[in-house]
């Protein structure tokens, strides 16, 4: 890279795309880069990412580095954590080889991550998998103890305006696939008019797509302003700590001047939106961008899946996963336009029967005749 370009910074990376330009250099710390981290930054055309940490510490391969090469973009990795709070946002700079160069002249080294190099590195992870899933089902087991009260306890559920009674929900996270979901589901959002329930950033995911949402639950960390003056019905996720409980994103939502409801609840927040959406009387319950699979946890940095468990088997069968509802609806409920076209098919051997044959031709005067007599006498 030889010309030089704006330097942007954040540790938390979803946060960090909110500052970005096309061309800018995106520094991030983040150990173990995920996908949906990656893609956002692909979608900001940056000219190159540069990780204070590595971007593959060797837990699990995890793929992130390679949504990034795959687009074109170099990865500077491991420059070290002084390099981040040496760094000002704004700070002009180019790499350099294995060097971020900026310029006033200083420079950090480290790895500039190949195809070849990063296929090692996650090769190494891989090998590594066996014992960090060891791990991983330990700490699921424990905290099962721990958050067994998702499966029993009554839930205090908040006054909303918005009725689910027998109604489909969509639940929207910022998850891996949210988009592709978002955009197999276009027949069944128009046929059903799900209520549109988001959680933090699924809802600036909705309105990407137009639409919008009817409530906004979260911890309200990962939200644009935007998306919470939208309108929507805000519900702040409060947390359980023992006989405590807090709320912190009720600070963000009064610095808006915004008002909000709180709910308390173990677990994730997607896991208290789904729960919300059952105990207020859902019929079925769509899921966009959740996270279920062992991947997309470590990805997350969860210790363990245990809420998701439980929160599924509290919901039973009317949880369903996007992808599966796309499937199904497209199959079986064909697009007007789809059955216009296969109409008009059919009605074209017929047509050109009535134009070719003799029989035809006399039926076609009658017709017209009688529509002009019809006519002229009106």
């Amino acid at each position: 890279m030889t010309n030089s370009h704006r330097i942007q910074k954040d540790k938390r990376t979803k946060n960090l795309t909110r500052k970005l330009r096309d061309g800018d250099i995106a520094l991030i710390h983040h150990a173990d880069l995920d996908t949906t981290a990656a893609r956002a930054l692909v979608e900001m055309r940056v000219a190159a990412v540069v990780n204070t940490v590595p971007s593959v510490s060797g837990r699990y391969p995890n793929k992130g580095p390679s949504v990034l090469l795959k687009a074109g973009i170099p990865l500077l990795d491991d420059i070290g954590e002084e390099a981040f709070d040496a760094v000002e946002n704004g700070t002009s700079g180019r790499i350099t080889g294995n060097e971020l160069s900026l310029a006033d002249g200083r420079s950090f080294s480290g790895t500039l991550l190949t195809e070849s190099l990063l296929q090692s590195q996650l090769d190494a992870a891989q090998a590594n998998l066996g014992q960090e899933l060891d791990f991983f089902a330990r700490n699921t087991l424990e905290y099962l103890n721990d958050e067994k009260g998702l499966l029993f306890d009554p839930i205090e559920i908040p006054a909303l305006r918005t009725s689910f009674e027998g109604r489909h929900a969509m639940i929207v996270v910022r998850g891996e696939g949210y988009k592709d979901d978002l955009a197999m589901l276009a027949d069944y959002l128009r046929d059903t008019q799900p209520i549109l329930l988001a959680v933090d950033g699924g809802a600036d995911a909705l309105i990407e797509h137009r639409l919008f949402p009817d409530i906004i639950l979260g911890d309200m960390d990962s939200v644009s302003d935007a998306a919470l003056r939208c309108g929507a019905e805000l519900v702040v996720h409060g947390y359980l700590r023992g006989d405590k409980r807090g709320a912190p994103g009720m600070d963000r939502i009064q610095a808006l001047g915004l008002s909000a409801n709180v709910l308390h609840s173990r677990g994730t927040s997607e896991d208290v939106a789904m729960l919300l959406a059952d105990e207020l009387g859902a019929r079925l319950i769509v899921a966009v961008g959740t996270h279920f699979s062992l991947e997309e946890f470590l990805d997350k940095g969860r210790k363990g899946m245990s809420s998701t468990f439980l929160t599924r088997l509290r919901i039973g069968s009317k949880l369903v996963d996007a992808k599966g509802i796309a499937r199904l609806w497209g199959g079986q409920r064909p697009r007007m336009r789809e059955l216009s076209l296969v109409a008009f098919a059919a009605c074209t051997p017929i047509i050109a029967v009535l134009f070719l044959s003799p029989t035809g031709q006399n039926i076609i005067r009658i017709v017209t005749l009688w529509a002009h007599h019809y006519l002229h006498l009106g």
